[in-house]
């Protein structure tokens, strides 16, 4: 499962999300602390998403670890946030379990109060640890790709 994990970050490094997705079982279930759980296509069209609307973004990504059940990534994103222009340095340790040679569950963990201060500025270091900034950026997040998926 290394080899697909390989396939996997090289197509993210690329900005590849149709590739990305073709990793994905159709049962994925993806969760991260913006976004929160995603399943099926909803996962695949958030890469699709990130990478259509994502200039600028430089992937970096360790030596995958994995076993034929589950797996380990540790990546990297530097970008900028459109929403503010603040420059990202985001570290990210991606966990996975596998069926049938895809990836059926995938669960990004980053320091989202580490994130907040970057991208938001002031208000990040105010608000990114309180239970409304969490649960807004995981509206907006969803709204976002809603309105993404409008477009396909």
């Amino acid at each position: 499962m290394e080899k697909l994990l390989q396939k996997f970050y090289n197509a993210f490094v690329n900005q590849d999300a149709e590739t990305m997705a073709s990793c994905y079982h159709e049962d994925i279930v993806f969760k991260d602390p913006a976004f929160g759980k995603l399943y099926g296509k909803d996962a695949g069209d958030m890469w699709r998403m990130l990478c259509e609307n994502g200039k600028g973004v430089e992937i970096t990504f360790s030596e995958p670890i994995a076993d034929q059940e589950k797996g380990l990534v540790k990546w990297e994103a530097k970008y900028t946030f459109s929403q503010t222009g603040r420059p990202v340095h985001n570290i990210v340790l991606a966990k996975f379990k596998f069926k049938d040679g895809k990836i059926i569950e995938h669960i990004d963990t980053f320091n989202l109060y580490e994130w907040s201060k970057q991208a938001m500025g002031l208000k990040g270091l105010i608000l990114g640890k309180t239970s409304f900034f969490k649960t807004k950026l995981k509206q907006t997040t969803n709204s976002t790709l809603r309105k993404f998926q409008e477009t396909l």
